[in-house]
């Protein structure tokens, strides 16, 4: 679904990835791991044409998008769903219009579809009949589960999560975990998991790729990362950001 061959970015004398080359599956959930500082939230940025490479090229789909135009990149957006770290929700409208901004603009459907799937997305995520609250009277986790909802109105084949649990306590960090793999489950969908939170990565992970320096050190399943023998990567699984510790 999708590939990314020799993949860098710089920004002035930074530079984020050095040479990226990663493969995701139809159907795979790939976790981006690493530290702080690593690369992993432009990479996805560059995923969904938000950034621009410096070299390298991805395909979606077969299609390779590093050199399209904004307008043939929308179209590409159109099957891919995006849930922001901060679950950037638009504090000026409901929960209802932030779900259905993508469905009004893009699609033909009549008022009653618009809200049929609104509502629809919201039961899928746990949240039936909050249309009309407005963000801010919204919990961190209400927030998250209204991104996700959002991510999915369009129906895409991607979702591409950039720390999804950050700032959340413990208990809501699994059920947003838990709702990660539901939504896998029952949609199919294909999805890159970007996090340095080693509990939410081996919660919803098929597949893993560490990243280090701009550098992709290691990709494998969740039990292949476990016993890993690169030092770096046993190292960063086994610290405390790996809540409960791998057995």
């Amino acid at each position: 679904m999708i590939e990314i061959k020799k993949l860098t970015k710089s920004f002035e004398n930074n530079q984020v990835l050095k040479g990226i080359d990663l493969s995701i599956k139809n159907g795979e959930t790939m976790a981006v791991m690493g530290a702080s500082g690593s690369g992993k939230s432009v990479l996805l940025k560059l995923i969904v044409g938000l950034l621009a490479p410096d070299d390298g090229k991805i395909w979606i789909d077969g299609k390779e998008i590093t050199n399209l135009s904004e307008k043939q990149m929308d179209k590409v957006r159109q099957n891919i769903g995006m849930v922001f770290q901060s679950g950037a929700l638009f504090d000026s409208l409901t929960v209802g219009e932030n779900i259905s901004f993508s469905l009004v603009r893009r699609t033909e459907m009549s008022k009653a579809e618009i809200a049929k799937t609104v509502s629809e997305k919201l039961e899928m995520v746990g949240l039936k009949g909050i249309e009309n609250m407005t963000p801010s009277q919204l919990s961190g986790g209400m927030r998250k589960r209204v991104s996700l909802a959002r991510a999915i109105s369009m129906d895409p084949q991607i979702i591409l999560y950039d720390e999804p649990t950050t700032g959340l306590d413990p208990l809501m960090s699994t059920e947003i975990n838990m709702l990660i793999k539901k939504l896998h489950d029952e949609l199919g969908v294909t999805s890159i998991v970007v996090t340095h939170d080693m509990k939410s990565a081996f919660t919803v992970a098929t597949e893993m790729a560490m990243l280090k320096n701009g550098e992709i050190v290691a990709v494998g399943t969740p039990e292949e990362m476990r016993s890993s023998s690169e030092p770096w990567v046993f190292d960063f699984i086994n610290t405390g950001l790996f809540c409960d510790g791998p057995q």
